[in-house]
């Protein structure tokens, strides 16, 4: 189910939606609703949501792609390819987009202008 404009489901619960072990059943909220916005990504992680622009961010780790689904036009596009494996996302303080790059082994941020700076990497250290 690829979609290029979403609904929302007017079917409640989603029947797509289900518990693949029962024991999970009790954390289920009587009133809360889980969505399907897409599908696509062979291992889809990292979620981060933009209020502030309305937007959804992940990860598909081994698509090697960022996508980002916008929620007033419910369009899916791909943010950042290559991602460099990206598998992690948060927003720091200031509201940039901070992502565990697992090909790299490195987190970086994203800055307003688009840039990408290092916040820390993994240095090899050569055999004494």
């Amino acid at each position: 189910m690829s979609n290029d404009q979403w609904t929302p489901n007017l079917r409640y619960p989603d029947p797509y939606v289900t518990a693949l072990d029962p024991r999970f059943n009790k954390y289920k909220l009587p009133l809360a609703s889980v969505e399907r916005l897409y599908t696509g990504t062979r291992w889809g992680e990292g979620p981060v949501w933009f209020g502030d622009g309305r937007y959804l961010l992940w990860s598909d780790v081994p698509g090697d792609c960022m996508y980002r689904w916008e929620e007033e036009t419910a369009a899916v596009s791909a943010f950042r390819k290559p991602s460099n494996n990206s598998n992690g996302n948060t927003r720091d303080r200031q509201g940039r987009l901070i992502t565990c790059e697992h090909l790299t082994r490195r987190v970086t941020r994203t800055e307003y202008d688009g840039s990408i700076t290092v916040v820390c990497d993994r240095s090899r250290r050569q055999a004494a």
